[in-house]
């Protein structure tokens, strides 16, 4: 299983190690190589990494560190004796699989992780990247890491990716659950809120499987199909739609919106932040945050959304965002986790 990243430790120093692996990926800074060097290394890194390490020290446990890495160990070790508690078959006995933790940049890297693996000799490796919705920035760079390395590979074994799962009907029940807790009816709308992607990111994608179909019109992502149905947008859309169908949740009560957003180039809209402002003018007081495309809260969960968009709401009239958690460790999604492992075997 492989989640994102984080720095080893909310030291400056680490956090700028994280954000140069990071950033230098040619699928998150799809510029050339030089340009993409100069830019983070040279403008973006040493400009962001002390006001970054600030922000990580404020989520950061003495005793557990990073969240999201708290939270992807505890569901690695779940999903372990969920898998340990499955009937064996007679002919081979003792325990059929082995669950690993990566993170794409940082530690424990993609590379320590498969040199253990391929030590184990193993008939078969699943990969399966901890991001719902495909993206080349996420999914597809995982994929494209772990195909690099086991390339290099003499003996390789049977190899399975799993792309996206973005409508799982035990991924959208955890979800749904988490956020009928608070009580559906104390809130006046609902935000379905997803990691933004920039635009050409989009149509670049659109462009290379020959269909040129994104953003071609304003409701694209509205449904999926065979033109987009490996959009991430039009995934995150598909993902909104259902959790607030299974919440019967009517459509204009929430709204879909994309956060994180970094430079100047146009992202995916509309933005969270602008989203709230209009809801805070309008005389919403308060509202009930979904941030679908984190499976594990991180910094873009509980410091931006519970923190930073807490503090904008408040400025434009707004009194309360509350934020849903992410899954976690939560026995349901454990349960998802686990059958999608299954049937990739």
């Amino acid at each position: 299983m492989v989640n994102l990243g984080t720095p080893d430790s909310p030291k400056t120093g680490d956090v700028r190690r994280y954000l140069n692996e990071f950033l230098t990926d040619g699928r998150v800074i799809d510029f050339p190589w030089v340009p993409r060097q100069l830019l983070v290394r040279g403008i973006i890194s040493p400009f962001r990494a002390g006001s970054s390490a600030k922000t990580y020290k404020e989520i950061w446990s003495d005793t557990t560190g990073s969240p999201l890495l708290h939270y992807s160990l505890e569901l690695t070790q779940k999903v372990q004796e969920a898998l340990d508690a499955t009937p064996n078959s007679a002919s081979q006995g003792g325990n059929e699989f082995e669950v690993f933790l990566a993170m794409r940049y940082q530690n424990p890297s993609i590379p320590s992780v498969l040199e253990k693996m391929k030590a184990k000799q193993f008939d078969k490796i699943i990969v399966f990247p901890l991001f719902p919705h495909y993206a080349s920035a996420t999914t597809g760079s995982v994929h494209q890491r772990v195909m690099e390395l086991v390339s290099k590979w003499w003996e390789i074994p049977n190899m399975t990716f799993i792309n996206s799962y973005y409508d799982h009907p035990k991924m959208i029940k955890t979800y749904a659950e988490a956020g009928k807790a608070y009580g559906l009816e104390n809130y006046e709308h609902f935000l379905f809120s997803f990691h933004g992607l920039p635009k050409r990111q989009l149509r670049k994608a659109s462009k290379d499987n020959g269909c040129n179909y994104c953003l071609s019109k304003p409701d694209c992502c509205e449904s999926i199909h065979e033109k987009n149905k490996f959009c991430y947008s039009s995934q995150s859309h598909a993902t909104a739609f259902a959790i607030a169908d299974y919440l019967g949740i009517p459509r204009e009560k929430y709204t879909i919106c994309f956060q994180s957003r970094l430079g100047k180039d146009p992202w995916q809209e509309p933005y969270t932040s602008d989203v709230l402002e209009d809801l805070g003018k309008k005389g919403i007081k308060k509202v009930l945050c979904f941030c679908p495309a984190f499976v594990a809260d991180c910094l873009e969960t509980v410091f931006e959304v519970a923190e930073e968009y807490q503090e904008e709401y408040e400025e434009h009239g707004g009194e309360k965002i509350q934020l849903v958690e992410s899954l976690n460790a939560q026995p349901l999604w454990v349960e998802c986790v686990k059958e999608m492992l299954m049937e990739a075997c």
